[in-house]
């Protein structure tokens, strides 16, 4: 794959990841991105004007944010969207719409998940395969009982 194209390529895996913009209903015209972002998305050029607003004003933040990395972050980059164009479809679906589910919630449950995350991924591997073994033995209605405990609970400072 040519560098211009993998660079477009990946700049438009960043915007799945990306919250909603808001864009104006106008859009952006393709003479108003800078000459970086318009560089990154010359394969949109000559469609670019039928684009929505809100896609417009998406892949440019994408493409702004992609001419603002390392070329080591551009790397990883391309191997997370390598990795997200080999899942099944429904698989991309479902973390969407899970994405979307998290957007929706408060920046202090946001947190609290994201701390949880963090915990989870700095214990030993033994202890991660445990607790996800465990977890996945559980019949539904457990696993929801276990989150309405855990949301119940006051939170703590997080364990190192």
């Amino acid at each position: 794959m040519k560098a211009k194209s993998m660079v477009a390529t990946v700049a438009v895996l960043l915007l799945l990841f990306v919250g909603t913009a808001v864009a104006d209903s106008h859009g952006i015209g393709w003479q108003d991105l800078t000459e970086s972002q318009r560089a990154v998305l010359s394969q949109f050029e000559d469609a670019w004007e039928s684009l929505p607003a809100d896609r417009q004003m998406r892949l440019s933040r994408g493409a702004e944010r992609w001419g603002a990395m390392t070329p080591k972050q551009r790397e990883k980059a391309q191997v997370r969207f390598q990795a997200w164009r080999e899942l099944p479809d429904d698989r991309r679906n479902r973390i969407r719409e899970r994405a979307e589910e998290f957007r929706k919630l408060s920046p202090e449950e946001q947190q609290r998940i994201r701390d949880n995350y963090r915990r989870y991924r700095k214990m030993n591997r033994d202890r991660r395969d445990m607790l996800r073994d465990r977890y996945q033995q559980m019949t539904p209605e457990q696993r929801q009982r276990m989150r309405d405990r855990a949301h119940k609970r006051p939170r703590t400072r997080p364990r190192d």
